[in-house]
């Protein structure tokens, strides 16, 4: 069956929409965190201290070769800085039980869902960082 061009422009934006080619990840903090960064402690002003400090993103990588990009402070093929200043100072490991449920999925679902899981987290007792 041969497409027209509209068609095949539908089909290829459907089938690159619907990829689910992207993945949540969250990363424990160290707790010097809350102490050394003030932004921390006023994004998270109902933090008990009875859980840790957690950062949660989202990539198109997979949530290992992501973390090593923050850590490692890596920087794009143009220069621009790859990693989330939080996660390259602060940041300790990868915490998959919290995350693994979730992927993978669409870049616009991991979007809406980034905010959500961090939402839900700091409710659950976590201090959460997410841009």
């Amino acid at each position: 069956m041969r497409y027209s061009s509209i068609h095949w422009i539908e089909y290829c934006t459907y089938t690159c929409v619907m990829r689910e080619t992207h993945n949540i990840y969250v990363i424990e903090l160290d707790e010097r965190v809350w102490r050394e960064q003030k932004k921390f402690r006023e994004a998270n002003p109902g933090f008990k201290h009875q859980l840790e400090c957690l950062y949660v993103g989202i990539t198109s990588l997979k949530p290992e070769e992501r973390i090593l990009q923050h850590l490692h402070d890596l920087k794009s093929k143009k220069g621009f800085k790859l990693s989330s200043k939080m996660v390259n100072k602060y940041g300790l490991c990868l915490r998959p039980s919290l995350y693994n449920h979730l992927n993978p999925l669409t870049r616009k679902r991991a979007s809406v869902l980034e905010g959500h899981l961090a939402k839900s987290l700091r409710l659950r007792g976590y201090a959460v960082w997410w841009n």
